[in-house]
């Protein structure tokens, strides 16, 4: 309603632009030189008297003045010959702006314009369902909060690993070290840095992310992503024995049913030639081959439709909820799980998440604080 009232105003202020030269009487204004020059015959008759001029000076300035005089009045007199004539001109051209103006501007509008499309707030568009909306627009909600809000490395965490399987590595690698460097290391963001350093390299582990991957082993011994990506440097460097030595005790540390021991057993039978390890339970399949290259990452998120990725996502954050729910004391883990259900859109599970959260993390204080801290910046209820 508001902006068919700003559309009104605007119209009608074209017409008034319009109107106002033709609302002016004819040789309105006119008459004005003519009564510059009386006074002007005035102002010599009162030098003449003060002697300040001649009488010869005097009588040719009131000729000259005269003749001005004469012209002026000559003048306004044909200004005034129009009236004489019909109005119907003027009338037409006032209907015309009276009618025409708005009548073209509703038909560009009409024409050029979206009158169908019902209004919507900007806080229902940013809130709308997922699957409503792209990959794209998402990750660009996101960037938009981190554009004002630089220091929020809970929202860094939670967009680098979306850069990752989207294939924009550098990305990847930026949000993870802003997140390292707002919220302090940790194993996991370590790991998580080292992975995006690879990706971007295509596949290789660099001096770089070796480096980051050694941080996250001395942080946690048991870090399944650096100790893999540790074995597989020594791959990369000719030191299979190594390699397999790291595989072997990864898979000999790992907890029951542990998601990616399937993809480790994989990795050490193609490097070793042995027949991989029945999978265990509920684990799924086993992987089939050595890591995706950085090439194959970004050929698989490209071929993704929107929905697609949004159901990626969706996927990668059921898993983490699935995680913390069998074991809720990684409290960035439930950080990660709330900062999710926000991206998507989905406000009453990250609620719900943050309740979860700080009743597994009950005995840990601090960690509740770091719950309750984030509940409150992002607005949620509790």
């Amino acid at each position: 309603m508001l902006l068919w009232i700003i559309f009104a105003v605007m119209t009608a202020a074209a017409v008034c632009a319009v109107l106002w030269p033709l609302g002016r009487k004819p040789g309105q204004g006119g008459g004005s030189d003519r009564l510059v020059y009386a006074d002007q015959l005035q102002e010599i008759d009162r030098d003449r008297t003060a002697g300040l001029i001649g009488e010869a000076e005097a009588e040719s300035a009131r000729v000259e003045i005269s003749r001005r005089l004469l012209a002026a009045a000559d003048a306004e007199s044909r200004a005034e010959a129009p009236a004489a004539q019909p109005r119907w001109h003027r009338r037409f051209a006032a209907i015309a702006a009276i009618l025409v103006v708005p009548i073209v501007a509703l038909g560009f509008y009409l024409k050029l314009g979206s009158p169908d499309v019902p209004d919507q707030p900007a806080y229902a568009r940013i809130n709308a369902q997922p699957d409503r909306q792209s990959i794209a627009s998402l990750v660009s909600q996101v960037e938009a909060h981190l554009a004002q809000n630089p220091n929020d490395g809970a929202g860094w965490e939670v967009l680098a690993p979306v850069y990752l399987r989207m294939g924009r590595f550098d990305d990847a690698v930026m949000a993870w070290r802003k997140a390292i460097a707002l919220d302090g290391d940790s194993p996991v963001r370590e790991a998580n840095l080292g992975e995006a350093l690879v990706a971007a390299a295509n596949g290789v582990v660099t001096d770089e992310a070796k480096a980051a991957f050694q941080k996250a082993v001395a942080g946690d011994p048991h870090e399944p992503k650096a100790g893999y990506f540790l074995g597989l440097a020594d791959e990369q460097d000719g030191n299979r024995d190594a390699a397999a030595a790291k595989w072997r005790a990864l898979l000999a540390s790992a907890p029951a049913n542990a998601p990616w021991a399937d993809f480790v057993r994989a990795a050490l039978a193609r490097l070793t030639g042995e027949p991989a390890a029945a999978p265990a339970p509920g684990t799924g399949a086993a992987a089939a081959g050595p890591s995706p290259n950085a090439g194959e990452l970004a050929a698989a998120a490209e071929a993704m439709t929107p929905a697609e990725r949004t159901a990626m996502i969706q996927g990668m954050v059921q898993r983490l909820a699935d995680r913390l729910h069998a074991d809720g004391h990684d409290v960035e883990g439930w950080l990660r799980l709330v900062r999710a259900y926000v991206v998507l859109g989905d406000r009453d599970k990250a609620e719900d998440a943050a309740t979860d959260a700080k009743r597994a993390l009950a005995d840990r204080p601090e960690d509740v604080k770091r719950i309750d801290d984030l509940v409150k910046n992002l607005g949620l209820a509790g």
